[in-house]
């Protein structure tokens, strides 16, 4: 938990980004019955009737500092997936030196992942360009990408949607307006404070 908490108190630098990445499913759902508009006096009203067309994973990476996001939606949430979305986080950053990336302990989230979907050369090039850092179990919490999911659900996946394009497309123009806006996230939570407000993690020293 502290050194989550001492990666986010580095000043920003270009050459070495801070990007939290962290997935979530979203499940596809389609009305059954046509809503009935808004009139005057009255509100839109929606059958609670709906169809369950699957589910979708999505991928979020955040840059919170500098008030970037990148989003992808996957039908699933395999090591290959994860792999490829590492890539293309470090695709995102061409010019950095290296990317510190804040995730949590998955299963998929190892370097194994990249050597079963690229080669040898290619996996080892992609795993030196990242500083990899771990949130603790059950401290997702510490995930600032968790932020930028929740911010997602509510603002633009808060309604049903049964269309896989519909939802990437929704997403899209989401991610589009949040960037260009440069929405940053302020974290107030420190070290000093952890050592307060979570007193009982830590040991006690009987003198």
């Amino acid at each position: 938990m502290e050194k989550v908490l001492e990666v986010y108190k580095r000043p920003y630098d270009p050459n070495y980004p801070m990007v939290c990445m962290d997935e979530s499913p979203k499940q596809l759902i389609k009305e059954t019955r046509v809503r009935v508009p808004m009139s005057k006096g009255r509100t839109v009203r929606i059958d609670y009737e709906y169809k369950r067309e699957g589910v979708r994973n999505i991928f979020m990476a955040s840059e919170p500092m500098k008030g970037q996001r990148i989003v992808q939606l996957t039908q699933r949430k395999t090591k290959e997936d994860w792999a490829r979305f590492v890539k293309g986080i470090a695709e995102a950053y061409p010019k950095a030196k290296r990317i510190t990336l804040v995730m949590d302990q998955l299963d998929t989230h190892k370097a194994g992942s990249l050597y079963d979907t690229y080669s040898p050369e290619e996996a080892k090039a992609l795993w030196d360009r990242f500083e990899f850092i771990n949130t603790p179990k059950h401290g997702s919490w510490l995930n600032m990408a968790e932020i930028e999911l929740s911010v997602l659900n509510r603002q633009c996946l808060n309604r049903r949607i049964g269309d896989p394009d519909e939802m990437a497309k929704e997403v899209a123009a989401w991610v589009k307006i949040r960037n260009q806006q440069t929405c940053r996230i302020e974290w107030r939570f420190e070290t000093k404070d952890a050592r307060i407000k979570l007193k009982k993690l830590y040991p006690t020293i009987i003198t």
